[in-house]
């Protein structure tokens, strides 16, 4: 049988590139793909650390984050064909839900496992993938730009547009803007006219943070970011707060909010847990909305907003043989933008 490489993890915290078997043809309604480059995220980081709430087996191929070409289709498949370039959707939906009916797919009641954190990913050569999980790359979008969509750009377009519900010309603070997830969010916000405020953690960052359209950064490390908001806002306080850092960061995004201000959070890295003031929630009529993931629908609407020139931020592409240094880098939280690898 041939052989594939597949970056794998044997167990806790210890990921390899491996040998393993290639996958068979495509069943009925599968597709094959040829994927050529994967995205880092921190929740890689976390998944290679055993974070991944759920019984998973070893050895486990991980990527969670891909695009690809198909090379193959099995028997009823008609939305696909060979050669075209695709973004696979990582989590295997049901598609009989109502959540999933609805067009809610990161809703799916009967989800059968995230690929590259419970069940095999994409960091492999080849892999077979079901055919309705895939959108379509559109003209003129690069395959690495295509490799932070599914779980970055994605969630990025979710959290603005399905739930914070971003309007042109409203003022938004973006934690993080150094981050992948955060440095989608400046672009995009920019893109449709807001005042982007961000948060970064050196010079470095915060000149980069400028050079994307960020109006005002401000070094988190050298000054309270409330503080500096609601200065710059004569005391008004952001339409929207892009949080996604948890609880260092938590009371200080309440108290940067104007009165009716919507909260949109996916994230804690520095902790999952914070106090909230009830009465400022309900007498500043705040609105606070978790989100998680992001429907196949809004990673299409990505794809259109890359292919419309809104690129993602790229810090660096690795190739599959240096997945290290790629992780290295996340862990160290030397990054500006997205990090991928090319297969």
């Amino acid at each position: 049988m041939a052989m594939i490489r597949a970056l794998q993890l044997l167990a806790d915290r210890q990921v390899e590139l491996t040998q393993r078997d290639a996958p068979p043809a495509p069943g009925p309604n599968e597709v094959q793909l040829r994927v050529r480059a994967i995205g880092l995220n921190h929740i890689d980081v976390w998944g290679f650390r055993g974070m991944a709430f759920a019984k998973r087996l070893y050895p486990l191929t991980v990527g969670a984050e891909a695009s690809a070409d198909v090379v193959a289709i099995g028997p009823n498949v008609t939305n696909v064909s060979p050669g075209d370039k695709v973004v696979p959707y990582s989590a295997l939906t049901c598609g009989t839900c109502p959540a999933c009916l609805k067009g809610r797919d990161n809703l799916c009641k009967n989800v059968g496992g995230v690929r590259g954190f419970h069940i095999d990913g994409f960091a492999q050569d080849i892999t077979n993938h079901p055919a309705r999980l895939l959108i379509r790359i559109p003209e003129g979008v690069s395959m690495q730009d295509a490799a932070c969509v599914a779980v970055a750009y994605g969630t990025v377009e979710h959290m603005l547009f399905d739930n914070a519900k971003l309007e042109p010309g409203e003022t938004i603070l973006v934690h993080a803007g150094g981050s992948g997830i955060g440095s989608i969010a400046i672009r995009i916000a920019k893109s449709i006219g807001c005042t982007v405020i961000t948060t970064v953690g050196s010079a470095e960052k915060a000149e980069k943070a400028r050079a994307l359209g960020a109006d005002h950064v401000i070094n988190y490390r050298e000054d309270r970011f409330e503080g500096v908001v609601r200065k710059l806002t004569k005391k008004r306080g952001v339409d929207v707060v892009f949080e996604h850092t948890g609880a260092d960061t938590w009371n200080g995004s309440l108290l940067s909010m104007k009165r009716g201000g919507r909260l949109v959070t996916c994230g804690a890295t520095s902790g999952p847990t914070a106090s909230l003031n009830l009465m400022q929630l309900f007498q500043q009529q705040y609105r606070i909305i978790g989100s998680f993931g992001a429907p196949m629908s809004a990673l299409a609407r990505a794809l259109d907003r890359i292919a419309s020139g809104v690129h993602p931020v790229i810090d660096t592409v690795y190739r599959l043989q240096d997945f290290r240094a790629g992780v290295a880098r996340l862990e160290s939280r030397d990054v500006f933008g997205k990090l991928i690898i090319e297969l």
